[in-house]
């Protein structure tokens, strides 16, 4: 072998081992991964943290946690009236919109406004270490108007102008 095949070889083995592993950390980065964050799987607090008359805020998952009969659920904050983030107001008991006017109970169903529905929910599940986890990454579509699994007046003064 003479000495320009040798060098030209070893120039093209080298090339080739930059080459593979440029394409493997390439596929390393750009290979879709589990979601994070929002639009995927978001750890919460245990069920016991979550009350019968309570609503529990989960920030990172834009979504409230409740109890409902026994069974808890995981309520979208987005209004289904134009997507504002509708609060739950402690002294009525319900979720007021404060951009429009919609109203819903504590069960995210519709009560009053221009809402089409009541509030969206995520799937929940409960994880191995016991803690609840919300799939943001899947919503279902709330309740249509006239829909009451709970029987809960109101408790007092609205937290939104107008009052519903």
């Amino acid at each position: 072998m003479l000495r320009r095949q040798f060098l030209n070889r070893l120039w093209a083995s080298g090339l080739g081992l930059v080459a593979g592993a440029g394409a493997w950390t390439s596929w390393d980065f750009l290979r879709p991964g589990e979601a994070k964050g929002f639009g995927g799987l978001i750890r919460t607090v245990p069920p016991e943290a979550v009350g019968d008359q309570s609503v529990v805020v989960v920030p990172a998952a834009r979504a409230y946690l409740v109890r409902i009969n026994g069974e808890i659920r995981a309520l979208s904050q987005k209004c289904t009236h134009l997507g504002c983030r509708v609060p739950f107001c402690e002294s009525s008991g319900q979720f007021e919109c404060p951009c429009h006017g919609s109203v819903f109970n504590r069960a995210g169903e519709f009560r009053a406004g221009p809402a089409p529905r009541g509030m969206d929910e995520y799937p929940i599940e409960i994880g191995e270490d016991g803690l609840i986890y919300i799939d943001t990454g899947e919503t279902v579509e709330g309740p249509p108007p006239g829909t009451e699994t709970i029987d809960e007046p109101v408790t007092g003064p609205s937290c939104t102008e107008g009052g519903h």
